[in-house]
């Protein structure tokens, strides 16, 4: 009975570290996903700010870290208008995409969820811009991830 409380509590404490967070299972190691979301990107016009390989990052300084990479990329024709309705979402902008191998050697690419950063910033009147960033996300991270 404890263990399956406690079982429970943890498995609670790891959905709330996730919440706001959208995983794509992906088909592909960190590097080739975070290769592919990066080509994508790159056709559909979108700018690639900056590319972080977090396990690099990690071995310099002798720690050991299961393959993490971060993609942050925009742009600024759908941004702008979301700071627009509200400034502070622009905290949460360029956007980010983390290409990611969990505990058991799967491999996921996760964004923040467009309706949570509407949540969180209070974002009234720009439904239709947020309407517009869920599908291309889906659409990209879905493209990057899996084999058609």
């Amino acid at each position: 009975m404890k263990r399956t409380f406690i079982a429970a509590v943890i498995s609670c404490i790891s959905l709330l570290a996730a919440e706001g967070m959208i995983n794509v299972p992906s088909d592909y190691n960190v590097s080739k996903t975070a290769d592919r979301f990066e080509a994508i990107l790159h056709r559909k016009g979108m700018t690639v700010f900056a590319r972080v390989n977090h396990t690099d990052g990690a071995r310099k300084v002798g720690k050991a870290l299961r393959p993490t990479e971060l993609v942050i990329f925009g742009n600024p024709r759908v941004g702008t208008p979301l700071m627009q309705c509200e400034q502070s979402v622009a905290i949460d902008l360029p956007q980010k995409a983390l290409v990611w191998q969990d505990a058991k050697g799967k491999v996921w690419l996760s964004y923040n969820d467009p309706e949570y950063l509407k949540r969180r910033h209070a974002v009234k009147g720009c439904d239709k811009v947020f309407a517009k960033i869920e599908k291309a996300l889906a659409g990209l991270t879905k493209a990057a991830a899996q084999r058609q």
